[in-house]
Parts: structure tokens; C-alpha cells; sequence
């Protein structure tokens, strides 16, 4: 446990921390990825190039020392976080290295301002995150093993490999000691671990399971993703689609996440996805089916148009399977062939006006995955509608953002 006096210290470095946060954090990334080289096997390159991870980590810092006198408050931060770690292989003797360049970034960047004693206050207050976060991974670990899963990664085959449209492919993977695979939550995501050609260092990334459970196999459905702000193509999702083929072995970690569908709740379900944030719902809708849930489920996809919207058949089957399965289409730019087809219910883009028209009440659990701004313009429409914030789900690909604090400000 803290003091009251380390307490007050961390408090008073909040203003500093809000105005320095990513300063911070970048010096922290570029020294611990100079001294320590081999961490760039496991951290995302490409997140931090874009200063995605940067920004993530000093929002966590900030929040942190915001709340460092209740830390119970970041019980869900620490969960996500934890879920991350345990997945891509993250350590409990790696926290000391954390600890060390976070504490010599916070020098470099305050400089004189940083005095011994604010050093040895965050010194004190980072021991006591690290031993909430080792804990948790810990205990993650545990219950992976306790369902029979594994510890770090292991080597899955890719049995199939089936385009669903024009920019994503599944892969469905099989252990390759042909083992019974451990059971998962619908919404949680595998790390898959490669060594791209050309490339120095090992790349991981982190995909979805989009389809229900399975003893034999998980599906991953994987978006190619196209370069853009000046980024070069997707590292990962462009050597799964292009170079890895059946019969190709990847390795991969024990399923994990906190974004998770919820059948103990008596509610009716409601799923939004964009784009390849279908992914998980996917998995969400099936598990659903399979399990027989007693919910009623709406689910509402958006996509530019017919080309790009994978899975559809899957979500068609279960329309028409199910008389308690609601579905819905919106495509942002239709093409001759979606009108033709009568392959859309609503053009454009989902909106608070028509999410009325379409679902029957706003108390239900919503479900909602996709790019930032669908994210945001999604979570808007039901804070203005008035859906208790308990009932509101999402999971962002990539490090978090604080998408609370944008979309109300």
C-alpha cells in the first residue's frame, strides 16, 4: 500500500503528466527499444510509428496517477491490459525493464522539474502497478491452463483458407499436436506470431475468432489492410493473405480478451458492426445460435458496399434460421449490383433516428466493433439515445483510445 505523502506527490504530477504524457511515453518507447532490442519482437511496430501505443500508454499513466489513491477504479483498464500481456507473451521479470525506462523517460523529459523525490514516488507507485498487473496476468494464465490451453505460443496449421470478399480471408487453424482445443468467450482474439519475409523481427498481431466454438479448429477472418497516412501496406495482414497457404504452420497464443458477449443477461442483444469489426460478432451471433440462447438478437452491419462485406451468407443463414435473429445492412456506397440484389436495407451510414426506426427498445446490451469513427459516431448515437453506459460493450483493434471523453466533449 501506498503512503498518503507518495499519494499526494503522484497527484500533484497529474497537470504535468496531462501536458507531457506522450512526450513521456515516446522517450520511454525509444529507450527501452534501444536498450533492449529484442522487445521489438513483441511489441507492434507499426502502432508505434503511427503513435498509436505512445498515446495509449501515457492515457494509462495519466489515469493512473489521476486515480492512484483508488486504484480499484482502473479494474477494467487493468483487465484489458492484462488480457493484451498474457496474449502476446508479455513476462513478469520484463516489469523491471518497464519500470526503469519509464522512470529515466520521466527524467529526460521534465528534466530538473523531475526531483528525486517525484522519481522515487512514481518508483514506489509503479512497484505497486506492476505487482496488479503481474497478478492478473498470472491468473489469467491459470485459468488458460485449467481448460486445458497453453502457456506462450504454440504451432497451428492453416487447414483452410477461404476469401470471404474482396479484402478479408479466413483461416481456419488446427493445433498441430492435434489436441482438443480449450473453449473461449465469443468475442475474445488470438495472437498469431510470424516471421514476415524481409522482415528483422518477429511480428505479432492480434485477430478475432469469428466463428463459434470448436474442439477441432478456430477461424480467424483477417482484413488485408491497405497502406494509408503515408504507412506502407499491413505487415501481418498482407503476408497471411499473400504468402501463408494451406498446410503452412503459424504460431499462436491461448485465446483472450475482456470484449466478451453476455448470455447470463435477460436483455435483448444488439450487435453493430463496421467493416471487419464484424469479426466478432460473428462469433458473438453464432455462439449464440449454438448455445440456444433465449435473447432476442439484432444485428446491424455497415460496409462501403457488397464487395467488402464478408460472412454475409453466415449472417443471412441465421436470419432465416431464427425467428428471434433480426438483421440489417447499411452500405455507405451501393453498387449496381447491391441494388439490383436488394442487398441492402439503408444507404449511407447508421444514425440515432433510424436505430429507433429499426430496434424495438433502447434497454438492451449493445455489442459494437469497427474503425475509430464508426466507434465513435456509433457510441454518440447511444449516449444521445440515453442507453445506460453498464449496457454499452465495445472493443477497439489496437490500442485503446478514450473514446468517452472525444465523442461527449
Amino acid at each position: 500500500m501506498l503512503n498518503q505523502e507518495t499519494i499526494d506527490i503522484i497527484k500533484s504530477t497529474v497537470p504535468v503528466l496531462e501536458q507531457h504524457g506522450t512526450d513521456i511515453t515516446k522517450a520511454f518507447y525509444k529507450r527501452m527499444f534501444k536498450m533492449h532490442p529484442e522487445l521489438k519482437n513483441v511489441f507492434n511496430q507499426t502502432n508505434q510509428k503511427k503513435n498509436r501505443q505512445q498515446e495509449a500508454l501515457a492515457n494509462v499513466v495519466y489515469h493512473a496517477a489521476k486515480h492512484i489513491d483508488e486504484l480499484h477504479t482502473l479494474a477494467g483498464v487493468v483487465e484489458g491490459i492484462a488480457h493484451k500481456h498474457r496474449s502476446i507473451g508479455i513476462r513478469p521479470d520484463q516489469y523491471p525493464i518497464v519500470g526503469e525506462n519509464l522512470l529515466a523517460a520521466i527524467k529526460e523529459v521534465l528534466g530538473e522539474a523531475a526531483t528525486d523525490e517525484i522519481i522515487n514516488a512514481w518508483a514506489e507507485a509503479y512497484g505497486e502497478l506492476a505487482k496488479i498487473f503481474i497478478g492478473e496476468e498470472n491468473a489469467l494464465r491459470e485459468g488458460i491452463k485449467e481448460r486445458g490451453g497453453w502457456d506462450d505460443y504454440k504451432p497451428f496449421i492453416v487447414a483452410r483458407k477461404v476469401p470471404e470478399s474482396e479484402v478479408i480471408t479466413s483461416f481456419y487453424l488446427k493445433p498441430q499436436d492435434g489436441r482438443p482445443l480449450p473453449t473461449y468467450s465469443p468475442g475474445q482474439y488470438l495472437s498469431v506470431r510470424v516471421q514476415p519475409t524481409e522482415q528483422a523481427n518477429t511480428q505479432i498481431r492480434q485477430y478475432s475468432l469469428s466463428d463459434a466454438y470448436s474442439p477441432e479448429y478456430y477461424r480467424i477472418s483477417v482484413k488485408r489492410e491497405a497502406g494509408r497516412e503515408g504507412l506502407p501496406d499491413g505487415i501481418v495482414s498482407t503476408y497471411l493473405h499473400h504468402e501463408i497457404q494451406e498446410g503452412d504452420c503459424v504460431w499462436v497464443s491461448a485465446p483472450a480478451g475482456e470484449f466478451t458477449l453476455n448470455l447470463e443477461s435477460k436483455k435483448p442483444i444488439v450487435l453493430i458492426s463496421g467493416g471487419v469489426g464484424l469479426t466478432p460478432l460473428t462469433s458473438m451471433a453464432k455462439t449464440w445460435k449454438q448455445q440456444g440462447a433465449i435473447q432476442n438478437l439484432t444485428w446491424i452491419h455497415a460496409a462501403i458496399n457488397g464487395s467488402v462485406h464478408a460472412l454475409k451468407e453466415e449472417m443471412r443463414t441465421l436470419d432465416k434460421e431464427n425467428d428471434t435473429f433480426k438483421c440489417y445492412t447499411v452500405y455507405e456506397r451501393p453498387t449496381e449490383e447491391d441494388r439490383e440484389n436488394k442487398a441492402f436495407d439503408k444507404e449511407g451510414y447508421i444514425d440515432l433516428l433510424w436505430l429507433k426506426q429499426v430496434l424495438d427498445t433502447k434497454e438492451a446490451e449493445f455489442y459494437f466493433c469497427g474503425p475509430e469513427p464508426f466507434m465513435k459516431a456509433i457510441y454518440n448515437c447511444l449516449l444521445k439515445w440515453g442507453v445506460q453506459e453498464s449496457s454499452i460493450h465495445f472493443e477497439f483493434f489496437g490500442p485503446s483510445m478514450a473514446l468517452e471523453e472525444e465523442v461527449t466533449a
